[in-house]
């Protein structure tokens, strides 16, 4: 048998491996883009205004979502430091941004940690954010 007709044999046969190698590199691209575009269930709100800092522990529901949460707010400087903690239990309704708790701090200069863990479904979820004082 002569090259010519090896070579193609065995480029049919490489690009018969490969092909399947191609179909699942594209189906986890698939699935990766369809978990990025999921909707964030837990996020934590800050607003600045007068001298004040009040962050919101929110739930965003894509369906109908109950469950429990925990919320923690430390700040650090700008006078002294204080460390909140608030939770419960919580029900949101199809397509609502719920809000669980709010808490309002001032002090010039001071630092906001917030923490907000959302259970429900047997899954557990955790938001951060950090704000800069006033």
């Amino acid at each position: 048998m002569s090259n010519s007709v090896k070579l193609p044999r065995m480029m049919t046969a490489f690009a018969a491996l490969l092909l399947p190698v191609g179909a699942l590199a594209t189906m986890t691209t698939v699935s990766s883009a369809k978990l990025l575009d999921a909707p964030q269930i837990c996020e934590i709100g800050v607003k600045s205004s007068g001298g004040t800092v009040r962050l919101d522990a929110l739930v965003n529901a894509d369906k109908a979502v109950a469950g429990s949460y925990t919320f923690r707010v430390e700040k650090t400087g700008g006078g002294g430091s204080s460390t909140i903690n608030q939770g419960g239990d919580f029900d949101a309704k199809a397509g609502e941004t719920a809000t669980l708790s709010s808490v309002s701090l001032g002090g010039k200069g001071a630092v906001y940690k917030a923490t907000l863990v959302v259970n429900a479904g047997g899954k557990s979820v955790t938001c951060t954010k950090q704000a800069g004082g006033i």
